[in-house]
């Protein structure tokens, strides 16, 4: 009875999965956004034993938050999300202003369920920083991830697990088994930095050249990404 139930709640949930309204989103459903990714940053980075560490903070190249990417599984498992990647410049340490970015991945073998994920990736070489630039990119086959070390000083003393170009967060709610983010692919969200940022402003203009938006919300986000870094 617990199985069809969670049969049902997959099926439900691929239903919606693949028939989602698409439009364009408005500024303000943009900004929103922003203060989601804001919110899943102060959590990822406040839990007690899970935290990110700081260290890590200073030394990445980029950070990328998702808040609540959607999984779901029925033997097909996919998941979608929306987020927005941030660019640290190496020599003055400035934070870029946000550049929305779509992930989506899909695989085959025993799963089932659905569930809410709020993901962080911090981008730790400057590879993986082109690689963003790139119309289309796949975490695990373009670019090495795995999971992040966790503890707010963790990786002061160790390298372990940082030859990786990416490391891992994740923050869940719901049931899943058998699924992780190798194998995702990250792309730039076109019209949503079309509305955000505005026609004809790129993700390298954004990175490199601080052109385009920052809104109130972008404002606090990169405030928090530079107090969690200190």
């Amino acid at each position: 009875m617990m199985f069809t139930r969670i049969w049902l709640a997959a099926i439900i949930a691929l239903v919606i999965f693949s028939t989602s309204a698409i439009g364009s989103p408005s500024f303000d459903d943009l900004d929103e956004k922003l203060a989601a990714c804001n919110l899943v940053l102060k959590n990822t980075i406040e839990m007690p034993d899970g935290s990110i560490p700081r260290d890590l903070l200073r030394r990445c190249q980029a950070i990328a938050i998702f808040p609540r990417l959607l999984k779901i599984g029925f033997f097909m498992g996919m998941s979608s999300g929306q987020g927005v990647v941030l660019r640290r410049e190496p020599e003055s340490g400035q934070w870029s202003r946000p550049v929305f970015f779509d992930i989506k991945s899909g695989s085959f073998g025993p799963q089932i369920g659905a569930q809410r994920v709020d993901l962080v990736l911090l981008i730790m070489t400057e590879k993986g920083v082109e690689s963003l630039l790139e119309e289309k990119f796949t975490l695990g086959a373009d670019i090495s991830i795995t999971g992040g070390p966790v503890g707010r000083e963790a990786s002061a003393e160790t390298n372990l697990r940082l030859d990786a170009a990416v490391l891992s967060y994740s923050r869940s709610r719901g049931f899943f088994m058998g699924m992780s983010m190798t194998g995702a692919s990250i792309e730039p969200a076109k019209e949503a930095n079309r509305v955000y940022h505005g026609a004809g402003i790129s993700a390298q203009d954004v990175f490199f050249e601080q052109r385009g938006v920052l809104s109130d919300h972008g404002k606090i986000l990169i405030e928090t990404i530079k107090d969690a870094a200190r």
